[in-house]
């Protein structure tokens, strides 16, 4: 089979010239014109080799290079900067970027090739690497604030742990408008926060760790502030995806409290579910916003490649909702789990800092999160 050859250039020139010199001697080519594309092709693709060039306009080729060593499925590719910058500091970068060889433009052909020959025989010698497991990552989500997500990622998590033993990770996404240390009548706790201070390349497996802190219900939870001044962080989306992505590298489930569609990265996060978890509630007007996000979920691949499971939360008396039914006409999708109203359970958590599942072991509300992590555990596989 072809050797398949990444090129990463934002000349078209050079571009078009190298990858026609290299598919003449049986290489497979990809190109890529920016620092961008290259990382998602690298990703996508897995080169056995990428040709990469420093000067790009949106990100150049030291961060490109940065950012695949950092990822484990990316981080065993070879990379053979190629480059018009030839001062001894530029190739210093390089190499400390993590580039297996640097090379200067112009060269001849002949040379090129022998590097590249060189690279690919070494990393041939290496042997395979052992592919990369990721999480089951599910995002939580409300056509508007107010209906419970925290509150169900938080339980859920908590009784999906308990009942599976899996590693399960739940990540408070909100910055400044965090819950869960005060549901659980810890100190605040600044996680999340922490990470998107930092610059998206410093964000990885160890790095996040340091935020994680595994409460004494099992579940390692990444949590954030109460605090208004702290929302400004949510603008760091760069860096939330970054966080989202290597979450996925760190447990079996990883569980997102994305809160609602005011979530500035939730694009970007919502490409990282493999699954998305929407919560409504029994109240015409919430539905019909729910009917909206549903349309807005299934236009994003949500419905067909990747499910859509509906919760619906129920928290008023019985004669002045809809029903079950009703809910399920109007949007158009089955409710997979109601989770009862308790009000006399929701007020002894908050006075004893408790989850709620955990008031009354066995009880009916526990057993409605059982039945809906069991649904979940169903669709992983072991």
């Amino acid at each position: 089979m072809a050797e398949k050859i990444l090129i990463v250039d934002d000349d078209v020139q050079t571009l078009r010239l190298v990858g026609l010199m290299l598919e003449r001697q049986g290489y497979k080519i990809l190109a890529a014109s920016n620092g961008t594309q290259a990382i998602g092709m690298a990703r996508a693709e897995h080169p056995d080799l990428i040709l990469l060039d420093v000067m790009m306009p949106d990100v150049d080729g030291y961060s490109v290079a940065r950012t695949l060593r950092k990822e484990p499925e990316t981080s065993d590719i070879p990379i053979l900067m190629f480059t018009a910058k030839a001062q001894v500091e530029d190739k210093i970068a390089g190499y400390e970027a993590g580039a297996d060889d640097y090379l200067t433009k112009p060269i001849h052909p002949a040379e090129l090739t022998a590097h590249m020959r060189a690279i690919l025989s070494r990393s041939k010698t290496r042997g395979p690497s052992a592919p990369v497991e990721r999480g089951h990552t599910i995002g939580f989500i409300g056509a508007k604030g107010g209906l419970g997500v925290s509150s169900l990622v938080l339980n859920l998590a908590i009784n999906y742990y308990q009942n599976t033993k899996q590693e399960v990770v739940a990540a408070e996404l909100r910055p400044g408008q965090g819950s869960w240390s005060t549901e659980l009548g810890m100190p605040t706790q600044e996680g999340l926060n922490n990470l998107l201070r930092l610059n998206p390349n410093d964000i990885n497996v160890t790095t996040i760790e340091n935020e994680l802190l595994r409460v004494p219900y099992g579940v390692r939870l990444l949590m954030t502030t109460p605090y208004a001044r702290d929302v400004q962080l949510m603008k760091n989306i760069k860096q939330l995806e970054a966080v989202v992505d290597q979450l996925s590298l760190m447990c079996k489930v990883c569980m997102l409290d994305i809160g609602n569609i005011l979530c500035l990265g939730l694009d970007e996060v919502l490409n990282h579910c493999k699954e998305v978890v929407v919560v409504t509630e029994p109240y015409p007007g919430t539905v019909n916003r729910t009917r909206q996000l549903l349309d807005d979920l299934k236009l994003r691949g949500f419905g067909k490649s990747k499910l859509i499971t509906l919760v619906m939360v129920n928290r008023i008396r019985a004669d002045v909702q809809l029903s079950v039914i009703q809910v399920q006409e109007a949007l158009g999708h089955p409710v997979a789990q109601v989770i009862p109203p308790a009000p006399e359970v929701s007020f002894q958590a908050a006075t004893r800092n408790l989850p709620m599942i955990q008031v009354q072991i066995g009880g009916l509300l526990s057993l409605q999160y059982s039945r809906l992590a069991e649904s979940i555990a169903e669709r992983i596989a072991p």
